[in-house]
């Protein structure tokens, strides 16, 4: 029963020619056919109605096929064709029971099927069962003989027919020897095999080259069972390892996979019923297409849902993944080891071709994750080269050195990350990607190169600046005739300094010689511009310094100290040396003298405005736009533009020349006020008999005295002579504000002091004290016995 069991008996074609699609798809899932590759066996048997070919099978096979009951009458009992795997033999054998041939119950259409059943069973078996009576054997119209005819047609209207074995089963075996019944049955063969009508192409192809022909007899199952048993037990025996050379099926040829056979078969009965010819090359190239690319996007559906492939596309999205290449050539060898597992039985081309399908598909799928880990290998890559080579260059290492340092390194470290990211599979060039890495360094290297290159210029322009903005302007400020001298020598000496410094920090960018000229040149056109760049600067307020120098020279003497002007300074002489000075800073400014040419602008200036009558042309030599034998480009101040500069100046510093006149005069008045001699002469002749007077009355000595010691008290808190200083109108009005109050004041004081109690000992110290106190006022003071001051006003008013 187990045995039963594993047979799997299924109904394959209905008696009305359907083909069970399902049904065999299950059966061949059932008995594993799919996993036999080309080791499978496919048995059919063909034969009479009711020649007992489903017994046979049972015996033989042991299969589970329906049987006659010979005691309900001989009838059809196998409708359409049946399958069903044979128990327990090697390889998996599967053998198909096809419905009898001349039956009653199918009637005119017996024909038909009977061609169309035959044809499909010599498509599909390695080895077919002819069932035959014995005592047919011989007959001119024996009932096998359509049969054979049915065979040798079908199988002629095969293209390209497959090698099948027609193993003759001699039923109901007679006395005969099988050795005289053999040549017999071969001879009715081959007559049957002549007289066929055959295509041009096989009119002289013999039997063999279509079949191998094998006969074997067997006893009456009913008559003699046990006797057929046996000799369907050692039938069975040849059933083993069939299709190994030597085999049953050894020599067999055009085999289609297992994997394929169920397609194949729906295929070759689609062609049968439609009554074309069955060309099998063709159409085991279509089974080959066919399930090999179904095979194929199996494996292909297989890869996409992949847990590894999913992890690999997943860390590649972020970052950089070590041995890419060879993780992924691994799950594509994999898959496609798997697809030549499968398909490895089809069709050579079919299969090759549907694989290279596969792989260009797989390929595809994967190129994008190839090409972002080409894109992490070149970013990270270029990444770790930028700092690098910026650690290598805050390093102190030279420019040229780090780069091809850097350069080198991180190239070849590349070039190894691409070699570990290729896949086998592909034949995928990394050429643009290292273009484009290439390109990208030589892009970082020109920026950075450009940056520091900024960076040395623009140190060495401070440094140039700082080394001549100052003291360039401290040299124009002084205005003289070493001016510019002075400035070229200073220029030429920082000038000479940056360059050979910049010179040797340029040596470590091993750049050429004409680029390295060039920014020398470049640096020293700089320092020139910040020489005329300041002049300019200078020029454009020349007004500002000329009065300035002016006034610097005018309020001070040679020692630097202020100039008091006491009435013994000779003004116009001062004047004069502190215009022709300011003069002379206006003539430095006038051009820029960087090239040691001589000009005449210090002379004309001169003649023109400093002293005219000295001057011999008749023209004004300032009425022009330009100087003699200086360029437009290095003028900065006209001849004309001095001219209307001076007349400013000149209108400007006037008012400093005319106080200073001013207050030459104030003093002069301030420090003469004793009378001329004459007066004082006439004054004694005249005062003669006031003065004798004097002496005869001494009191009136004593209220001159009195008078003269408030007079002198009065002056000092008054402060008569600093209020005169300024002018006489000044000091008269500043003397009429505070003369009543300083009177005031005194006879207050005067009067607190006679209000106290008189005490006779200290009466002398009253009067001391009183005497004391009109001289201190000579000293801007007055005191009293409690130690009190009394200052002046102006002064009180200040202190407040």
């Amino acid at each position: 029963m187990d045995k039963e069991a594993e047979c799997c008996s299924t109904h394959l074609i209905e008696g009305d020619g359907t083909f069970n699609a399902v049904g065999l798809d299950n059966f061949i899932k059932q008995v594993k056919l799919g996993e036999c590759g080309l080791s499978y066996a496919v048995v059919a048997i063909m034969g009479p109605q009711s020649s007992g070919k489903s017994t046979l099978l049972n015996n033989l096979f042991y299969t589970n096929f329906r049987e006659m009951d010979a005691y309900r009458g001989r009838s059809q009992t196998t409708k359409g064709i049946w399958i069903a795997r044979c128990p327990a033999i090697e390889p998996c054998t599967v053998v198909m029971d096809l419905e009898g041939t001349d039956g009653r119950e199918r009637g005119e259409d017996d024909t038909a099927f009977e061609k169309q059943s035959a044809l499909f069973a010599l498509a599909v078996s390695d080895i077919v069962l002819i069932n035959m009576w014995c005592h047919d054997i011989g007959r001119e119209q024996a009932a096998n003989k359509p049969l054979l005819k049915t065979v040798f047609q079908v199988m002629l209207r095969l293209f390209s027919p497959r090698k099948t074995t027609l193993m003759f089963v001699i039923r109901d075996k007679t006395r005969t020897p099988l050795e005289n019944l053999e040549p017999v049955l071969r001879e009715d063969i081959q007559k049957i095999w002549d007289s066929v009508p055959k295509p041009e192409a096989h009119k002289h192809t013999p039997l063999s080259e279509f079949f191998n022909v094998q006969v074997v007899a067997l006893s009456s199952y009913e008559e003699k069972e046990e006797l057929f048993k046996e000799q369907v037990a050692d039938l069975r025996q040849k059933f083993f390892h069939s299709i190994a050379p030597g085999g049953l099926a050894g020599d067999r040829r055009g085999v289609v996979p297992a994997s394929g056979f169920s397609f194949s078969a729906q295929q070759i009965w689609k062609v049968i019923k439609e009554n074309k010819d069955l060309d099998l090359p063709a159409h085991k190239v279509m089974v080959a297409t066919v399930r090999c690319e179904e095979i194929a996007n199996e494996k292909y559906s297989s890869f996409i849902t992949n847990e590894d492939w999913i992890e690999l596309e997943k860390a590649v999205q972020s970052n950089f993944v070590p041995g890419f290449g060879k993780k992924l050539s691994s799950l594509l060898n994999k898959c496609l080891s798997s697809y030549d597992e499968e398909a490895t039985y089809f069709e050579d081309s079919v299969r090759s071709a549907k694989r290279k399908q596969l792989e260009e598909k797989l390929l595809q799928l994967v190129q994008p994750t190839y090409q972002l880990m080409l894109e992490h290998i070149r970013s990270g890559t270029l990444d770790n080269f930028k700092k690098s080579l910026n650690d290598a260059l805050n390093g102190g290492q030279a420019f040229a050195v780090a780069v091809r340092d850097c350069t080198s390194k991180f190239t070849r470290l590349f070039d190894e990350q691409c070699e570990d990211a290729i896949i086998k599979q592909a034949k995928w060039d990394s050429g643009k990607v290292r273009d484009k890495f290439s390109h990208d360094l030589d892009s970082y290297i020109f920026e950075v190169r450009t940056a520091k290159l900024s960076q040395l210029t623009a140190l060495y322009e401070s440094k140039l600046k700082e080394g001549l903005y100052g003291p360039v302007e401290a040299l124009l400020e002084g205005g003289s005739d070493d001016t510019w001298p002075a400035i070229r020598k200073l220029l030429h000496q920082v000038t000479e300094k940056a360059v050979s410094e910049f010179s040797f920090a340029l040596s470590g960018f091993e750049m050429d010689e004409e680029e390295k000229e060039d920014m020398i040149l470049q640096l020293k056109n700089y320092a020139r511009g910040v020489v005329e760049g300041k002049t300019k600067e200078e020029s454009a307020k020349v007004l500002y310094r000329m009065k300035e120098r002016f006034t610097s020279i005018f309020n001070h003497d040679n020692d630097s100290m202020p100039r008091v002007w006491t009435g013994k300074e000779d003004i116009r002489a001062i004047t004069k040396m502190a215009r022709s000075s300011s003069l002379k800073l206006l003539s430095v400014l006038a051009a820029i003298r960087l090239d040691e040419e001589n000009d005449t602008i210090g002379d004309t200036l001169v003649l023109a405005l400093v002293d005219p009558k000295k001057g011999t042309i008749s023209q004004d030599p300032l009425a022009s736009s330009t100087w003699e034998e200086v360029p437009a480009t290095k003028t900065l101040i006209t001849p004309v533009q001095c001219k209307s500069l001076w007349s400013q100046f000149q209108r400007e510093t006037e008012y400093t020349i005319t106080q200073a006149i001013a207050s030459q005069e104030a003093n002069k008045r301030n420090n003469n006020w004793l009378p001329p001699p004459w007066a004082i002469a006439a004054m004694v002749v005249l005062g003669f008999n006031e003065f004798m007077t004097l002496l005869r009355n001494p009191l009136w000595l004593l209220v001159i005295f009195v008078s003269y010691l408030l007079a002198k008290a009065l002056w000092v808190q008054l402060d008569i002579s600093g209020e005169f200083r300024n002018g006489a109108l000044p000091g008269i009005l500043s003397l009429s504000t505070k003369f009543i109050p300083t009177i005031t004041n005194l006879l207050r004081k005067l009067a607190e002091q006679g209000e106290r109690p008189v005490n006779t000992p200290q009466t002398s110290g009253i009067i001391q004290g009183s005497t004391s106190g009109f001289s201190s006022t000579a000293s801007s003071e007055v005191t009293n016995e409690n130690e009190m001051e009394y200052t002046s006003p102006s002064r009180h008013n200040k202190e407040m």
